[in-house]
């Protein structure tokens, strides 16, 4: 073990491991996160105005709020399930990815067994990324408009629409945002 007073700083390819499996998502996810958060958080909207007869520009300054404040609770959400997926799917991965670069770098003497074990890092980690964000967005989107459509038309099937769409959309964006913090 190092002395207290010694300090290594980590190469570039720690920084990229650590940043792979951290609970940050790239920009490019977070874009993608709320971006399928704020529609699936505004299909409620027409299912208010349609259904229950909602006036839109009555309704419009309550619309936008719930709206976002839904829109972050569902992002929250797909965040924290694919940081538990992605583990989970680099996992059951890890052996058909490895195959398959092994395999494509058969042929390519000239490469070392450390970047051939880093390429296999590297796919393994895209691949589990890519499906742990679709995947996540998928659950998320089905339990949400699930647990809205729920809500909506059983529990407060009595209460004012302005009432229950207040109620349904934060209850639904609240629980879904509360099963996603727990492990799985």
């Amino acid at each position: 073990m190092a002395g207290a007073g010694s300090k290594k700083s980590l190469t570039k390819e720690e920084e990229l491991l650590l940043q792979d499996f951290s609970r940050n998502v790239s920009t490019k996810s977070s874009a993608l996160f709320y971006g399928n958060a704020f529609i699936v958080s505004a299909i409620p909207i027409w299912l208010f105005w349609r259904i229950h007869q909602m006036d839109p520009y009555q309704s419009a300054i309550l619309f936008v709020v719930v709206t976002f404040v839904s829109t972050w609770l569902v992002a929250f959400a797909y965040k924290n399930v694919k940081f538990v997926l992605k583990h989970k799917v680099a996992l059951k991965r890890e052996e058909a990815v490895t195959r398959e670069i092994m395999r494509k770098l058969a042929d390519d003497k000239k490469m070392s067994k450390k970047e051939k074990d880093e390429r296999i890092l590297w796919k393994k980690n895209e691949v589990a990324d890519y499906e742990a964000t679709t995947f996540s967005i998928f659950y998320n989107n089905v339990l949400f408009l699930t647990l809205v459509t729920m809500v909506s038309f059983y529990v407060l099937r009595s209460f004012q629409p302005g009432i229950n769409y207040v109620m349904s959309v934060g209850v639904a964006g609240g629980i879904l945002a509360l099963f996603s913090t727990g492990s799985q």
